[in-house]
């Protein structure tokens, strides 16, 4: 009779909780351990006190073309608590809006095609510019990418001739949400992949999910899950170190005790991952050389309960502003009696790369971010003030591993590569949106790791297949 294999995962966030479920489904048993008392890390809610809502720490939202994360919600029984939008908004100011959307009858990459033409921020000669550069990107894929890896996406953008203003009130935009730096500042491979397969190569690829629940309780059947292999779900549980003999690691040092396993996956960010290690470890194990070399972006979240209905779409971008998205959100009117002040929406403000917003005072976040919606919506900020019951700024400091420029190059691998022999500790496995995805920082990017390093350590499972790309998309690259 064979002893089933144990396999500690130190990290409970969406790189764990998918490392967690596929190791499970290869027969190992799975102790999950997670140091806060939810799970989600970085993509998950917490209880306001202050409010009496349970607010998410910052805007998470899924792409269609993220086919790992909703493989991940499909495993957890949550997809139905996504809300898909096909429509992308955009404000011009005073209350004009433009639609960015996807055609109902059109293929892949013309889908966005009517509605972009019809958009009046840019002008035709704009347009052009625009459609010009997704050409390019079309043209190259994801092998005309690699001659892009290690400079900034800025460079692209001159070489195909985008205006200053193009860039602000277009690319930069959608590069900001997704990879959290600016076109000057962010790895331009990263920024060419999210066009590519976020907009352009399948037609649902750019449909955005938002959770209607707080992103906390998309988790909620973890425990239940571990419990039906054997497993468990250790929260409130803090590793201290990673048990190593010299040559394998025999499980986890927590502040309870000694979690014994057969292999370990670390789906914890690099400078987490850098205090579990002793410096005998890292000195066998190459991957972990560069753990101190990562830089951070952050981002502000700005949760404002309204008592009436400011925000007549469910989402809308603010080219050009300091505040970047607004997401609408249902309210609570039926709040109060010691319950919280009633509200009738919540509106959840944005600001990627938010360093210049570190050390605001609250009050001050809240008249930026009022002033930004009043530009947006035409209502003057005065009443938007008078309608606003509470407000609630939630900045993420470290939130996404900064997408710079050659970052790539120290991204590790999940897994010891093959016939690598002194290369590093061979049941020591790697997970986190921070290791080599050839993704950015995202939410998919965590799930594919955490699928990834569950394979390397189980021998089965692995990564879901990316969106098939269009016909049309593949004549246009001569294949």
């Amino acid at each position: 009779m064979s002893v089933q294999r144990t396999v500690a995962i130190v990290g409970g966030g969406v790189a764990g909780i998918a490392a967690a479920l596929r190791a499970m489904d290869a027969g190992w048993r799975v102790e999950l351990i997670e140091t806060r008392t939810k799970l989600g890390g970085r993509a998950t809610s917490f209880d306001d006190v202050r409010s009496g809502v349970e607010l998410d720490n910052c805007q998470h939202v899924v792409m269609g073309c993220c086919t790992n994360m909703l493989d991940l919600y499909d495993r957890l029984g949550v997809l139905g608590a996504i809300d898909w939008h096909q429509t992308l908004w955009f404000a011009r100011g005073a209350g004009a809006m433009d639609a960015l959307a996807i055609a109902p009858i059109l293929p892949a990459p013309t889908h966005y095609g009517p509605s972009f033409l019809r958009m009046r921020l840019f002008s035709w000669s704009e347009k052009i510019a625009i459609a010009r550069g997704f050409f390019a990107i079309l043209r190259m894929g994801p092998r005309g990418r690699l001659h892009w890896k290690g400079r900034p996406f800025s460079d692209f953008l001159e070489r195909t001739h985008q205006s200053a203003r193009v860039i602000e009130l277009f690319w930069d935009p959608v590069v900001l949400s997704a990879c959290n730096l600016p076109s000057t500042a962010c790895e331009a491979s990263h920024a060419l992949k999210v066009f590519d397969e976020g907009m352009l190569v399948h037609r649902f690829a750019g449909a955005v999910g938002v959770a209607r629940v707080p992103l906390g309780r998309l988790y909620e059947r973890v425990g239940e899950i571990m419990a039906s292999g054997g497993g468990a779900l250790r929260l409130r549980t803090s590793a201290k170190a990673l048990a190593f003999d010299g040559k394998r690691i025999t499980g986890v040092v927590c502040d309870d005790g000694m979690v014994v396993a057969h292999a370990v996956i670390a789906a914890v960010p690099p400078d987490r991952l850098a205090k579990l290690c002793s410096d005998t470890l890292r000195a066998q194990d190459k991957r972990l050389a560069n753990l101190e070399r990562f830089a951070f972006s952050p981002i502000l979240g700005v949760h404002l309960a309204f008592r009436r209905k400011m925000l007549a779409r469910p989402n809308l971008a603010l080219p050009g502003r300091a505040t970047h998205w607004l997401f609408a959100h249902e309210g609570d009117e039926t709040r109060g009696g010691g319950g919280g002040a009633a509200f009738a929406q919540r509106v959840e403000a944005v600001v990627s790369a938010a360093d210049a917003w570190i050390g605001l005072p609250e009050e001050e976040t809240t008249r930026r971010v009022l002033a930004d919606m009043s530009w947006a919506l035409g209502v003057p900020t005065e009443q938007l003030a008078r309608e606003l019951v509470w407000s609630r700024p939630v900045l993420e400091k470290r939130a996404t591993f900064a997408s710079v420029p050659g970052v790539d190059a120290i991204r590790p691998r999940a897994v010891v590569e093959a016939g690598d022999l002194k290369g590093g500790v061979a049941n020591l496995f790697l997970a986190g949106e921070w290791t080599d995805t050839d993704w950015p920082s995202t939410m998919e990017g965590a799930a594919r790791s955490g699928y990834a390093a569950a394979a390397a350590c189980t021998g089965a499972g692995g990564v879901v297949a990316d969106l098939p790309v269009a016909r049309l998309v593949r004549a246009m690259r001569g294949g």
